[in-house]
C-alpha cells in the first residue's frame, strides 16, 4: 500500500469534511463546516498559485492520499505568517515576585499575560490522520512533509515557526481552561467560541478579552491542572515536534490552554538534515537489500509538490530510487528529489 502527501484541491472538500467530523472539537484549523473548509481550500489554491517568492498571508493545505484507492486519509496545513489579518493571541506564563519586609517573606505569583509575541511566525497545524491509518509511520510522513515543503520554498516562510497543540477537552466537549478563564467574560461555552473562531477568526478576542494579567492562583484547580498540557491524542505529536527541535516556551492557547511550541525555522531537524539528489536509476529491489535505506522523499514545487516514503541507495553523485516512490512523486531518472532520514 502506497501513500503520498500532495496539495489539496477543491475535489477534496468532502474528504476533509468527513475527517473534520471525527476531530471531537477543539480543532480550530479543521472545523466541521463545509463553508469554512471550502474557504480554506480556496485560500490554499491562491497560495499555491502565487508566483512571488516572499512571505505572504498564505495558507497551504495538504492531504494524504492512498495512491492505490484514491482515498484521502489525512491532512495538514502550513500558515506562512500568522497575525496578518487579525492579531494572533497567546497567553504567556510569566511571574511576578514581591517582597514584604514586615512579614519577611517573598511571594511569587504565576500570571497569564495576553500576548501577540508570536505574530509574523509561520505555523504548522491542522494535522489529522484517519484513525484507521495511525500506524506504519503515516503520521510522521504527513507531519514532516510540511518541513520539506518549507525547505523547498524557504523564502515564503518566516524565521520562526510555531505549532499549537490542542489542549485538554473533557468528555462533554468542554474545556476546563476556557471555563476557568475566558468563558467568564464571553458568555458562551467553549464549543460555541471554538466554532466561531474557526469560521470567523479571533478578532472577537481582542474586543472582549480583558487585557490585564490573570493570576493563575485565582483559577480553579481543574483549570490550573490543564495549563500547557496537550490533549491525550496530541502527545505523540508533541514528541514529534520535540524531535524536530520545537520547544515549549510558556506560550499557551487562549481557548483551551494547550501548549504552543516554537522553533527557529532553519533549525527544524528535517530542514537541516534534508539532502538534494538526482535520480540516476530506478531499482525495484532496494527494499530487499541491506544497502537500501527507507527515507522521506519529496519533489516538485507548489501545487506539484509531493512527498512519499521511498527506498534510496546512494551511488556517487546520484541515487537509486524504488519505482513505486518514483511513480508516486511523478519522477524519473534525471529528475531531482529531496530526501531525509526516517527517524
Amino acid at each position: 500500500m502506497s501513500f503520498v502527501v500532495r496539495a489539496a484541491n477543491a475535489d477534496d472538500l468532502q474528504h476533509l469534511y468527513e475527517m473534520a467530523k471525527r476531530t471531537g472539537g477543539g480543532f480550530t484549523n479543521l472545523p466541521p463546516d463545509r463553508k469554512a473548509l471550502a474557504a480554506k481550500l480556496e485560500r490554499s489554491a491562491a497560495a499555491f498559485g502565487r508566483t512571488h517568492d516572499d512571505v505572504g498571508d498564505d495558507l497551504f493545505v495538504f492531504v494524504l492520499e492512498n495512491t492505490e484507492t484514491g482515498e484521502v486519509r489525512g491532512t495538514c496545513q502550513i500558515f506562512s505568517a500568522v497575525g496578518q489579518k487579525w492579531p494572533f493571541y497567546s497567553y504567556r506564563i510569566g511571574a511576578l515576585t514581591q517582597h514584604s519586609e514586615e512579614l519577611g517573606r517573598t511571594f511569587r505569583a504565576d500570571i497569564l499575560n495576553l500576548s501577540t509575541d508570536l505574530e509574523g511566525a509561520s505555523e504548522v497545524g491542522g494535522l489529522f490522520l484517519h484513525p484507521g491509518e495511525r500506524a506504519g509511520g503515516l503520521g510522521m510522513l504527513i507531519a514532516r512533509s510540511r518541513y520539506l515543503f518549507m525547505r523547498t520554498h524557504r523564502a515564503r516562510f518566516a524565521d520562526r515557526t510555531l505549532a499549537e497543540l490542542r489542549g485538554v477537552i473533557d468528555e462533554a466537549g468542554g474545556s476546563p481552561f476556557w471555563d476557568g478563564v475566558a468563558g467568564r467574560f464571553f458568555g458562551m461555552n467553549f464549543q460555541d467560541a471554538d466554532e466561531f473562531n474557526a469560521k470567523h477568526g479571533n478578532q472577537f478576542i481582542a474586543d472582549l478579552m480583558p487585557k490585564h494579567p490573570v493570576y493563575i492562583a485565582m483559577l480553579s484547580e481543574h483549570a490550573r491542572s490543564v495549563i500547557g498540557v496537550p490533549h491525550p491524542s496530541g502527545r505523540a505529536a508533541m514528541r514529534m515536534l520535540e524531535e524536530e527541535g520545537f520547544a515549549w516556551e510558556n506560550y499557551i492557547d487562549i481557548f483551551d490552554g494547550g501548549p504552543t511550541m516554537t522553533v527557529r525555522t532553519d533549525q527544524i531537524r528535517s530542514i537541516r538534515e534534508a539532502e538534494d539528489a538526482r535520480i540516476g536509476r530506478l531499482d525495484a529491489g532496494l527494499g530487499d537489500h541491506k544497502d537500501g535505506e527507507k527515507r522521506l522523499v519529496s519533489a516538485g514545487r507548489l501545487d506539484q509538490f509531493r512527498t512519499a516514503y521511498g527506498w534510496i541507495k546512494r551511488e556517487g553523485e546520484t541515487i537509486a530510487l524504488d519505482p513505486a516512490c518514483a511513480a508516486a512523486l511523478g519522477m524519473a531518472p534525471g529528475d531531482s528529489v529531496t530526501h531525509v532520514a526516517r527517524w
